[in-house]
């Protein structure tokens, strides 16, 4: 392999981190100028173009070699500067390109320097990443080609439900439930299933309401929702009658048949040629399964006795100790092995939604356990807020995992993944001494002054920060926008501000405000999000 010689360019403070970052590095010859500015971000391409005619020999960062500038291959500039790069390249005539926008990345970058081309305007972590991204995906959509599912379909254990393949070849389906339907009027539901689509699910669940009897709401709803979206839908619930209504309403999907259910609607889930998840309890004896092996031994005698219809196994995640969610795991490990093309079902918000963690977490981990065992549809709701968002999550897990899957390697660095509170790589800074000047310990004393131009009720909603601007306590109009700066630039140029201390802290609410919309948590104004 040749060997390119890289020059990259840093200012002060930085010099330490690359150094060390790069010391032992042998892969490219690398070479380091470091411009008399502390912050490699206020570097300019002028200003590289100038120190680099001033000094013609440059020191390789790995040896003692030297070489003159006009040796170098290549030129790689921090990724913060502001400009475009290519007027180095043309009063230089070497190639340039922005690299990372944090020395940690360096090494990453130089690593494919070879297999990738660098951007003169894109920071190379954020072109690399996007690139993985975009693999990703292509890999991913490579699997729903119209002409490679239907190969896929006349593989043993895929099915089709309605327009929806599922089965090992697929990634796992996400089927959204929509709990508590029946409370719903007509314009929240059909927007609950505009957003559960939006989110990624692949199939609408209607959750009726246990213990009640709502044959023509469950027609109802189906129907409405059938009429509006060419999407697959599920009807929830175990009362018969609402099964048959939405049945006919066109319900692709049952939830679910037990041993007490089953036979007063088999036949009509066959004639209409719907699907049933089977569960392995009698609620109307009373009976659920306790043990792995009970558990088992009941869905596979209910299977025998729906023979006659296309059904899907839901062994029933337990939560956390109700009564053992090990004991729940095994049990879906120890039917796959005994029936390794069934279709199968795992409800993961029963553990989420009765878990006090954050949900992205819980379902990333979840969703590995569900490919291990080659489950083919997770089950979610979005029932409280600590689950906000569950749909995209598991949309976002089940495409890591069957990544993960078909390059038979560990879900980790695959262009997409679940990292929101924590940093995903190391973003190094730079240390400065503070030793050698004043410390001042700051102190907040609370005081407000009224500020003559008005005030701001900062508030999220509609994926937006709307910030609603006050005159004499009268509402003058509402600035809106997804970032902070966009919003605090807007009301800069309006001069809508006129005292420094409003200035700093509306800038210290709408970043809050922006951090809250980010991760889909509640802000409200003058209160912490975490």
């Amino acid at each position: 392999m040749i060997k390119i010689k890289v020059l990259i360019i840093t200012g002060q403070q930085a010099e330490t981190l690359i150094r060390k970052n790069l010391k032992n590095y042998t892969k490219h010859e690398i070479y380091l100028k470091v411009i008399p500015m502390p912050i490699a971000a206020f570097i300019t391409p002028k200003i590289i173009i100038y120190h680099l005619k001033q000094k013609n020999i440059l020191n390789s960062l790995n040896n003692n070699n030297t070489t003159p500038i006009d040796n170098i291959d290549m030129i790689i500039t921090p990724g913060l500067i502001r400009q475009d790069t290519t007027e180095i390249e043309k009063q230089l005539k070497i190639k340039a390109y922005k690299g990372p926008s944090n020395a940690a990345d360096l090494k990453l970058t130089l690593d494919i320097i070879d297999k990738i081309e660098l951007s003169t305007n894109t920071p190379a972590d954020k072109l690399i990443r996007d690139q993985q991204y975009q693999e990703a995906i292509k890999t991913i959509k490579n699997y729903e080609n119209p002409e490679h599912i239907k190969q896929l379909l006349e593989k043993k254990g895929n099915i089709q439900i309605n327009t929806c393949p599922v089965g090992p070849d697929f990634p796992m389906r996400i089927l959204g439930e929509i709990a508590n339907a029946p409370q719903l009027t007509d314009k929240q539901l059909l927007n609950k299933v505009q957003y559960y689509l939006d989110s990624g699910a692949d199939m609408i669940d209607i959750g009726m309401h246990a213990g009640e009897n709502n044959p023509q709401q469950a027609h109802h709803m189906i129907k409405l929702i059938k009429d509006n979206y060419d999407t697959t839908v599920s009807i929830d619930t175990m009362n018969t009658q609402e099964i048959k209504e939405g049945l006919k309403a066109g319900a692709d999907m049952v939830l679910s048949l037990d041993h007490g259910n089953y036979e007063k609607v088999i036949n009509d889930i066959k004639d209409y040629d719907a699907k049933a998840v089977i569960i392995p309890t009698n609620y109307k004896t009373g009976y659920i399964p306790k043990t792995a092996e009970e558990k088992v031994q009941s869905l596979e005698s209910l299977d025998k006795k729906c023979h006659n219809i296309t059904t899907i196994a839901d062994l029933l995640l337990d939560p956390i100790n109700s009564p053992s969610l090990t004991e729940s795991i095994q049990a879906y490990k120890t039917y796959r092995e005994q029936n390794p093309y069934k279709t199968m079902f795992l409800g993961i918000g029963n553990v989420s939604e009765l878990l006090d963690a954050d949900s992205n977490g819980v379902n990333a981990v979840l969703t590995g356990i569900a490919m291990e065992i080659n489950i083919n549809i997770l089950f979610t709701p979005e029932s409280s807020p600590k689950t906000r968002g569950s749909i995209k999550e598991l949309k976002t897990a089940s495409d890591m995992m069957f990544l993960s899957k078909i390059k038979n390697n560990i879900p980790k660095n695959l262009g997409i993944h679940l990292i929101q509170y924590k940093d995903q790589y190391a973003k190094d800074d730079v240390n400065i001494d503070t030793n050698d000047i004043p410390e001042i310990k700051a102190v907040a004393d609370g005081k407000f002054i009224p500020d003559t131009r008005g005030s701001f009720k900062i508030i999220v909603s509609d994926g937006l920060i709307k910030a609603i601007h006050y005159k004499d306590y009268v509402k003058h109009c509402v600035i809106t926008g997804t970032t902070a700066r966009a919003i605090y630039e807007e009301i800069l140029r309006r001069n809508m501000i006129s005292r420094m201390e409003h200035s700093a802290y509306l800038g210290m609410e709408l970043e809050k405000a922006e951090i809250a919309l980010k991760l889909d948590k509640t802000y409200i104004q003058d209160f912490p999000i975490f």
